[in-house]
């Protein structure tokens, strides 16, 4: 089954490399001399900080595996398009039209969307929705509490 391709930005690529980076150059070779240290205390089987370490590593191990995935499969978007229309990149304000307040949003790929930092997945509902759309235009977001509806104030 093919992989399923990774949409990022320029500066997600750069996170994700810088990410993987640290943890193969600097956090393996830590761990590794957390282990080393946990051996030296003799009895391995009873010894908390062996598996501590152990379980760490692990976690490394998979976290490193998953980022050379993702970064194989990476698409990296050009935010420099056009903004006429809403594309992956593009950072949006909308305007909830119930509450006339606005919001700012970057489209990204899922592996960048960050709520908090205002990054949405273009697979969100919201994303789905305003992604080709223009400037005034008035989508509709189906989600649990209802009907959503958002005029698209600016595209950048």
């Amino acid at each position: 089954m093919p992989s399923k391709e990774v949409i990022l930005t320029h500066k997600g690529l750069e996170k994700l490399e810088k990410e993987l980076e640290y943890l193969k150059s600097i956090k393996r070779r830590e761990i590794a001399a957390r282990i080393k240290t946990a051996i030296s205390f003799g009895d391995i089987s009873e010894n908390s900080e062996y598996e501590d370490a152990k379980n760490e590593q692990a976690f490394i191990e998979g976290r490193i595996i998953t980022l050379e995935k993702m970064l194989r499969n990476a698409r990296v978007i050009d935010s420099s398009q056009s903004s006429d229309v809403v594309n992956l990149g593009s950072t949006v304000v909308l305007r909830d039209l119930e509450l006339n307040e606005d919001f700012q949003y970057t489209i990204v790929g899922s592996a960048e969307a960050n709520p908090a930092e205002n990054k949405i997945s273009n697979e969100s509902p919201v994303g789905k929705a305003i992604l080709g759309k223009k400037i005034n235009d008035i989508v509709e977001v189906s989600v649990p509490a209802g009907i959503l509806k958002y005029q698209i104030m600016s595209i950048a």
